[in-house]
């Protein structure tokens, strides 16, 4: 029996690199939910695979090259009035097999300073696990509450 109610799981991976962060400001898809924000590296799942696996092929696709000691780090739960519930598998990676190609189809491309990062276009909640990014070793399972764009309120577990 088929359920009416859609998990929708994504990654994002944030590569690592002289205290900077590759941010990518989403500029040029149509109909984007973070259109005009700055966010890592990730997408959808596709069918059977892992979340290492969806985020090695993400960043592959947007960088053309994959990432190397990638970390799991979270699950972020975004729970939204008007986007619905999405999973979101949260990575940090310290380098990449290979040269990085910054021609993305999705937007453009930009080693920002982590100090700099929180004053970005970003999301509110983003903030949040940003910060956690950079406190925290352990893994966290974050739920963030959304009316529209705004963030009403948000829960972290260990």
């Amino acid at each position: 029996m088929k359920s009416n109610y859609d998990m929708k799981n994504t990654t994002l991976v944030y590569l690592e690199k002289d205290s900077k962060y590759l941010m990518l400001h989403r500029i040029k898809k149509v109909n984007d939910i973070n259109k005009n924000k700055w966010v890592g590296i990730g997408g959808k799942f596709e069918e059977r695979e892992s979340p290492f696996d969806c985020a090695r092929r993400e960043v592959l696709e947007e960088i053309g090259t994959l990432p190397t000691e990638l970390k799991y780090r979270g699950i972020v739960t975004f729970v939204s009035s008007e986007y619905g519930t999405e999973y979101m598998h949260l990575f940090t990676a310290s380098g990449t097999e290979s040269e990085i190609n910054y021609d993305c189809n999705e937007g453009e491309l930009k080693w920002i300073d982590k100090s700099e990062v929180l004053k970005l276009a970003i999301w509110e909640g983003d903030k949040i696990f940003l910060k956690l990014l950079e406190e925290e070793n352990r893994f966290f399972s974050l739920r963030l509450n959304y009316v529209g764009d705004k963030l009403i309120d948000y829960k972290l577990e260990f």
